[in-house]
């Protein structure tokens, strides 16, 4: 369950207009945050982000599923069901899957989410994108300043 602060950092965010990655992006920080905390671990940053980007979907921000052939067809579809997750009042999460998830992430390392791991992350996706795809972003995030 996310916590009452990145839910309405997210909602302030929603309110200003932001894109959806934008919003989901304080619930990455969030659990950046926890990792960092010792609240449990992750075994890689991609994972870390990945946590991040579910409970987004699942609190109800309207971040799509990624595209065929951007990620695997096993992710697409977990995606796809947190998204609709997303859409449909919540309920209390099973206590016993919980405790399961959260007994799992503890065992997992805090080095994740260090300021290294980030900043190896980002290099390595930027890598994979072409430089048409980043020359776009750069000019769209230059534009909105």
């Amino acid at each position: 369950m996310p916590e009452k602060e990145t839910l309405k950092r997210a909602a302030e965010d929603k309110r200003e207009g932001k894109a959806p990655s934008t919003q989901a992006g304080e619930f990455v920080r969030e659990e950046m945050d926890h990792i960092r905390e010792g609240k449990h671990g992750a075994r890689s940053t991609k994972q870390a982000i990945a946590i991040g980007l579910s409970k987004a979907r699942r609190a109800g921000v309207k971040l799509p599923p990624p595209r065929k052939g951007a990620a695997s067809e096993a992710t697409r579809e977990r995606a796809e069901r947190d998204y609709q997750k997303g859409k449909e009042p919540a309920h209390a999460p099973s206590p016993k899957r919980s405790r399961a998830t959260d007994s799992a992430l503890k065992r997992e390392g805090r080095q994740s989410a260090s300021h290294a791991a980030i900043s190896r992350h980002a290099h390595a996706a930027a890598e994979k994108r072409s430089g048409a795809q980043r020359h776009g972003a750069a000019r769209a995030k230059h534009s909105s300043m």
